[in-house]
């Protein structure tokens, strides 16, 4: 059940229905009539903007078609009133079934919420994608957050998804990283590691120094590096891998697919993709303008293999090919999305650091060309963490050498608590943790009142079934929800109906901090309910001697835990049922 798309159904039948009596031109486009809460809930349940969009194409004024439509509207037994308001905004009024009808909804449909927006459209989620040199740090705990809620949020709205991780090793980092991992094996041996300046100090790698001693013994000390190079980066990177699927499993991350970088080298399938966009025409040799801005004393012109970009709206051309005659490190990348495309997904979205806001242009340029248009690229650049703890910048894990790991940040607060917090702001938004604010119980931490309101549904079942009255699910599917009248009854049902909608919004934004911020507002209202009960023992939701009214007030908060419940699983939360 969709409240708002079955009212907006109703708007556009009507609309329909006035072409077809001449009170409109026939042929207007309705797309852009849309039916949503009003900015002042004082006037009325919905609004609907059909005669502002309208008024030009039909050549009529918009209180005119205001005026119209709202006769029509009125008709409908589900539409109260209908009022014409400013230039030709129109407010409505529906009747309190119809509130009533969501929380039955909510408690007889398992997928309550749930669309069919993306009818089965395959989309690829590329996240983390961190580089197999280390633990994961605080920046990829976010990147990760978002990529996996928002893979959820998709699926959770009719789409066909695939979660994808795209290791990054063919690069020379691997290759920093085997000898950083070499030092250790030296150091397993007895002797003193020299990790130099460009290596990785961090202890982690202490661990596979021993298990490649385990291994090798003392076979590689006095071989020259290119006979243990290979064998090396081959054996670090795997421990590293394991190492990230170890910390993403800590924050509950699970992906699909893990595509390698590496693996694209000598099969053809770099050179593929350079070749389908030169059958476009749209690689040449040529030479680059000098970067904008202060020239480097070490540029000099030089002819390169470049792909035309600027065709696909990008700023400049871009090297896929080095003087030297080597790919650039776009050229793999290219490679990889033309396997995305030869995978046959609909749709593709890459999360990235910020740091990458210099790629968005050129990989979306690449992608329209492979995909002849047809494949759109959204990349989503996750913005920077800054942690504190005490008032003060949380300090550099030892283990990491460099950063804070993203399992110091899960250890320090939890699973549920990261991942919620994580999603608080938007993505491409600054976003500060601090541990002290993120564990405290009180309603400026959304984590804790999103959790708080969970919790206090599920000590209202327990109390309600210790004074023996039944709230079994078929008993409160069949409680009689015309005894909810109070206004602040009706506004937590109406925030309930805000929630299929909001699902369609975020999913179409690639928004999942939407879901975040509607569970927040949610537990607002339902908080807000708890504490009139303060003061107005009618609103209680165990009303003693009362079966009935229990019943039907337990119905209408079991509702908003069957939406915080679906909410928290998208973001990947855990629904508390208790606070500690």
């Amino acid at each position: 059940m969709n409240l708002f798309a079955d009212i907006r159904a109703l708007v556009v039948s009507s609309l329909e229905a006035m072409m077809a009596d001449g009170q409109l031109p026939t042929g207007l486009d309705l797309a852009n009539v849309a039916v949503e809460p009003p900015r002042d809930a004082a006037h009325g349940d919905m609004a609907t903007n059909a005669a502002m969009v309208l008024a030009k194409p039909a050549g009529m004024k918009p209180r005119d078609i205001a005026e119209a439509l709202a006769a029509r509207l009125v008709a409908d037994a589900r539409v109260d009133t209908a009022e014409v308001a400013g230039p030709g905004f129109l407010n409505l009024r529906l009747s309190a079934d119809l509130w009533q009808g969501v929380v039955s909804a909510a408690l007889t449909d398992p997928g309550f919420g749930r669309s069919t927006l993306g009818q089965g459209v395959r989309v690829n989620v590329e996240y983390v994608s961190a580089n197999p040199t280390g633990p994961m740090h605080v920046g990829h705990t976010r990147g990760a957050v978002f990529g996996d809620a928002l893979a959820s949020l998709l699926d959770f709205a009719g789409y066909d998804v695939t979660r994808e991780y795209y290791i990054n090793d063919g690069g020379a980092q691997v290759d920093v990283l085997a000898r950083s991992a070499f030092e250790r094996y030296r150091e397993a041996n007895g002797l003193e590691p020299q990790i130099a300046e460009g290596l990785y100090p961090g202890d982690y790698l202490i661990e596979v120094g021993e298990a490649l001693k385990a291994k090798y013994g003392d076979s590689l000390l006095d071989q020259p590096e290119e006979v243990w190079l290979e064998d090396v980066r081959e054996f670090a990177t795997e421990a590293m891998m394991e190492m990230i699927r170890g910390d993403l499993a800590l924050l509950g991350v699970k992906m699909d697919v893990f595509s390698s970088e590496k693996a694209l080298y000598g099969t053809g399938k770099i050179e593929g993709a350079i070749d389908r966009l030169a059958a476009q025409g749209l690689i040449y040799e040529g030479v680059l303008e000098p970067p904008k801005g202060k020239t480097p004393e070490d540029w000099e012109p030089r002819e390169q293999t470049l792909f035309k970009s600027t065709a696909h709206g990008d700023d400049v051309d871009r090297p896929v090919k080095k003087s030297d005659g080597g790919w650039t490190y776009f050229a793999p990348d290219i490679a990889y999305h033309y396997d995305k495309v030869e995978r046959g997904f609909d749709q593709l979205i890459d999360v990235f650091g910020a740091d990458h806001g210099g790629y968005v242009k050129r990989m979306k340029a690449a992608v329209a060309a492979l995909s002849n248009n047809r494949v759109p690229l959204d990349i989503k650049l996750i913005q920077l963490v800054k942690l504190y703890k005490n008032g003060e910048p949380f300090k550099m894990s030892k283990r990491a050498g460099t950063f804070v790991t993203l399992r110091d940040v899960v250890e320090q607060a939890g699973a549920d608590v990261t991942r919620f917090h994580m999603l608080t702001r938007k993505n491409d938004a600054p976003l500060d943790f601090d541990f002290d604010k993120v564990l405290e119980q009180s309603k400026d931490n959304p984590v804790f009142y999103v959790q708080y309101a969970s919790a206090r549904i599920h000590s209202v079942l327990r109390k309600a079934t210790e004074a023996g009255i039944a709230v079994d699910d078929a008993t409160l599917q069949a409680a009689d929800l015309g005894m909810l009248t109070h206004d602040a009854e009706i506004a937590l049902m109406k925030k309930l109906a805000e929630w299929p909608r909001l699902v369609e919004i975020a999913a179409k934004g690639h928004e999942p901090h939407k879901v975040a911020f509607y569970l927040y507002e949610l537990a607002s209202e339902f908080h807000g309910l708890w504490n009139k009960g303060n003061e107005d023992t009618t609103l209680r939701f165990l009303q003693e001697g009362d079966p009935a009214t229990t019943q039907a007030k337990i119905a209408l908060i079991s509702a908003v835990s069957v939406v915080i419940s679906a909410g928290l699983g998208i973001l990947g939360v855990t629904p508390a049922t208790e606070m500690r």
